[in-house]
């Protein structure tokens, strides 16, 4: 269970759609394990393949804060098939934009279908934090970033940010 590094902005990685998983196989369930451990080392309570550098539907999620409190979620190739009209606006930060966080407003409960690593498919409500945890990381699986809810000022303002700090870890 290897921790993978984390890709950062501005890499373009992050703006690709990923693919389906397919059949759960010994490969992807040892992913979504390195995935798991990856997020809790980071720390974060989500993480989607892509962050990782690979580009597939498969996203973790744990809002546990404590190893005791870790109720880890795996989801494969999930899909939002519902949301309420009633936001909820959260500070949402991302392992891709270390240290940058801003609120962002998003649907307060989802429905979701997905399937598991026993290749079960589910389809469960969240509300609060774990609806907008989800949300993010489905996000993800589509190329898009909490960033892109924000208004093009700020959005602007935080790439050009961290191209800055890329070209000078290229130097």
């Amino acid at each position: 269970m290897p921790i993978r590094p984390l890709v950062i902005l501005p890499d373009a990685q992050l703006r690709l759609t990923s693919s389906p998983v397919g059949p759960v196989t010994d490969d992807v369930k040892a992913l979504a394990s390195d995935m798991l451990e990856t997020m809790y080392d980071a720390p974060g309570i989500g993480l989607a393949a892509i962050q990782i550098g690979v580009p597939k539907r498969l996203v973790v999620v744990d809002l546990g804060k404590t190893p005791e409190e870790r109720e880890p979620l795996v989801l494969l190739d999930p899909a939002v098939t519902w949301t309420s009209e009633e936001t909820r606006v959260h500070e949402e930060g991302c392992l891709s934009i270390p240290e940058y966080y801003e609120e962002v407003t998003r649907p307060d409960r989802i429905r979701i279908r997905y399937r598991t690593l026993e290749g079960e498919e589910v389809e469960r409500e969240a509300d609060g934090l774990l609806a907008t945890c989800i949300q993010h990381e489905i996000d993800h699986l589509d190329g898009i970033l909490f960033i892109d809810h924000l208004s093009r000022l700020k959005r602007q303002r935080v790439q050009k940010k961290f191209e800055k700090a890329a070209r000078r870890e290229e130097s």
